[in-house]
């Protein structure tokens, strides 16, 4: 049975962040031989990440039931500061074979960015570090980023749409900037010329001067292919707007923000022919590696999130990359994995990681996978 994501207990609460939490294996496996120690270290009790911390937890905890032999997990609860984070996890080093987070951007940055890296360790967010640092080689980082999701899919729009003239229209939010930023970067990289559009949604939705406008631009000045930087709710409005001929007939590209996940689909044509990318746990259900796993359980009624199936999938993914370094730690491979085809490289120099993510097309309000 797969963990749920549970209220923490009156003894959590008042158990101090940093105190290891030993999920039941054997300290030696039935040959005698030590278990394979990996601490897992999440901010459980952060009001910011968690909720994300239990979500990722449950995934990896549904992966290590899989294939549990020959592993002992230590959860590792740690406060938000950097500082904090930093000592957790000098403690678990100590005690362990392997690290698997920390999930906090900030808190990865001070990891990479410190001398402290000693274990294999699996980051599950990306460091912010200027210019071109050398992170540590024992670090490898895997964490899902919406700037290689917006390059992929800029890749993805470019090949099938050869030379032709590229609009990306983004709203004002700062993740759909980091993604527009990403595309118009990619697509220049490719020998484009990108432009841009950017709109100011009021209260979550596009405006209609602003869209108006949009159409007459396009009139005057056609594109061959747009990249939309925008949530679900406002690509559905950029679709009813540009409906007509000849600009419905214009492919619209964007990255797993336009799909809000399975509870929240909506039936009808306006996003058909909408293409994105997204991971296999989403948009890929009978997907071996996605049927192999119990689906997450909410802590209440609410709906769990497409943002919080991700972090799940991530965590899933996670162990399976844990697993995989632990049984031979020097060498290159792959994974069918549920947040995509995964390439990592360990263990000889510098890591490496590559996660390639499933095209879809929106049909009927579902996304359907594709071939490229």
């Amino acid at each position: 049975m797969v963990e749920t994501f549970a209220v923490p207990s009156p003894e959590e609460v008042a158990r101090p962040p940093g105190i290891m939490q030993v999920v039941p294996q054997p300290a030696e496996n039935a040959d005698g031989k030590q278990a394979f120690r990996i601490a897992l270290l999440l901010p459980l009790r952060s009001e910011a990440l968690g909720r994300a911390a239990d979500a990722l937890r449950a995934g990896f905890m549904a992966a290590l039931e899989r294939d549990s032999h020959g592993f002992a997990i230590n959860v590792v609860e740690t406060g938000d500061s950097p500082q904090e984070v930093l000592a957790a996890y000098v403690t678990a080093q100590e005690k362990n074979d392997m690290v698997v987070g920390p999930l906090a951007r900030s808190a990865v940055t001070a990891i990479a960015a410190s001398p402290l890296v000693e274990k294999p360790t699996i980051a599950l967010n990306h460091p912010e570090l200027r210019g071109d640092p050398q992170i540590p080689p024992q670090l490898l980082v895997i964490g899902l980023s919406i700037e290689d999701e917006a390059r992929q899919v800029a890749d993805w729009g470019a090949r099938e749409n050869p030379s032709a003239k590229a609009l990306v229209i983004s709203g004002n939010s700062s993740w759909q900037r980091r993604i527009a930023g990403a595309m118009m970067a990619q697509l220049q990289r490719l020998g484009l010329r990108p432009r841009s559009v950017d709109l100011t949604p009021l209260n979550g939705y596009l405006q209609d001067s602003e869209l108006v406008a949009l159409r007459g631009r396009l009139q005057s000045d056609p594109a061959g292919v747009l990249f939309a930087a925008l949530d679900p709710d406002q690509v559905r409005q950029l679709k009813i707007a540009l409906s007509a001929p000849p600009l419905g007939d214009i492919p619209l590209y964007g990255t797993s923000s336009l799909n809000p996940g399975r509870s929240m689909y909506r039936a009808g044509p306006e996003l058909d022919g909408v293409r994105l990318l997204d991971l296999p746990w989403l948009v890929q259900r009978d997907h071996p590696a996605v049927m192999a796993y119990p689906q997450p359980i909410p802590r209440d009624e609410a709906r769990i999130s497409a943002d919080m199936e991700r972090v799940y999938a991530l965590g899933v993914d996670a162990f399976r990359i844990a697993r995989e370094i632990a049984i031979q730690p020097q060498r290159r491979f792959q994974l069918d994995g549920v947040t995509g085809q995964l390439t990592i490289d360990f263990g000889n120099g510098p890591s490496w990681f590559e996660r390639v993510e499933v095209p879809a097309e929106y049909r009927n309000g579902v996304p359907v996978p594709v071939t490229q």
